[in-house]
């Protein structure tokens, strides 16, 4: 299926299927390499994100965009959380997060702490869903 813009699902789903295995590798060198021990907030987006992987692979390979309706709750409620984190962490709020503050800056990857990068990543996954979302209801671009 092709948008009358001419952007196709397939190449979008795979970038954010890209995006989705990085994010999942990520947090697994953090913890099981480094050994970094992740907080409650971290678990959560983990949750939300490591399904993201095969939901998003299997639309790409099987042409299949309106894996959106899987995919933009997930990722949607993964930005809040993450946005969230990103904000203790920015403020360095006193929390009641755990054994592991979830205000605790615990590693930075160019200057970006890893909510920060969660954030980044459920963000793209988000407009990956979007444009997976205009293409299923034929939307056109906004001029």
């Amino acid at each position: 299926m092709t948008r009358r813009d001419g952007l196709r699902p397939r190449p979008v789903l795979l970038a954010g299927t890209l995006v989705a295995a990085t994010a999942t590798l990520g947090s697994l060198y953090l913890s099981e390499v480094l050994g970094l021990v992740p907080c409650e907030l971290c678990w959560v987006q983990r949750i939300l994100m490591y399904p993201l992987v095969v939901v998003v692979g299997v639309a790409a390979v099987e042409r299949r965009p309106a894996v959106a309706r899987t995919l933009l709750p997930l990722s949607t409620l993964g930005a809040v959380v993450a946005g969230y984190h990103s904000y203790l962490q920015a403020t360095a709020t006193a929390d009641t997060c755990g054994a592991v503050s979830c205000a605790a800056v615990q590693y930075r990857l160019l200057g970006l702490s890893v909510p920060n990068l969660s954030l980044v990543a459920f963000l793209l996954l988000t407009l990956v869903g979007v444009v997976c979302l205009r293409s299923v209801t034929g939307a056109t671009r906004v001029a």
